[in-house]
């Protein structure tokens, strides 16, 4: 079985021989894997209303736990975007009815961003769909290489800057 990245690979062999295009049988499968499902989750996330960019942000507040609430800086952090992206962000899913913001009890000057009824309900639908598009995608692989994957893909990201979750 040959692929796309197979020929791209032997193509550079070929252009340039004194080259070592190997990183590429990875590389380029990890950005074809990736442009295949961004394009399935824009799909799937189209019927609720909402893009990639603020689904992360609705996701980010479903898992920080009961009662779904986080300051606008935690969650820029988390998803690692620029102060100003979160904004824009908020400020489209707060007009559709999605986060409200909330004045912090303890500090009159600061806020924090939660998930309203409808869209702790959006997301939790929201979730499900995602989860079952990331499936489709590992369909093709055993329970044993799912495993082996997602432990080589840890390392790998385990030994990038920021990437380390402090152990308590």
């Amino acid at each position: 079985m040959k692929d796309h990245v197979d020929f791209v690979v032997a193509q550079w062999a070929d252009a340039m021989p004194d080259v070592n295009a190997s990183s590429m049988e990875v590389f380029g499968r990890m950005a074809r894997l990736q442009k295949h499902l961004e394009r399935m989750r824009a799909e799937a996330l189209v019927s609720f209303g909402f893009k990639e960019g603020e689904f992360d942000v609705l996701a980010t507040l479903r898992r920080s736990g009961h009662p779904y609430r986080l300051s606008p800086t935690q969650l820029y952090r988390c998803l690692l975007v620029t102060s100003g992206a979160m904004t824009n962000r908020l400020a489209r899913l707060e007009s559709a009815g999605l986060v409200e913001r909330i004045a912090d009890a303890n500090d009159k000057r600061s806020s924090h961003v939660g998930l309203t009824l409808q869209g702790l309900a959006q997301i939790d639908s929201a979730v499900r769909v995602h989860t079952q598009t990331q499936e489709l995608i590992l369909e093709a692989l055993t329970a044993e290489q799912r495993e082996e994957l997602a432990a080589l893909m840890k390392t790998m990201l385990a030994s990038l800057p920021g990437e380390q979750v402090p152990t308590d």
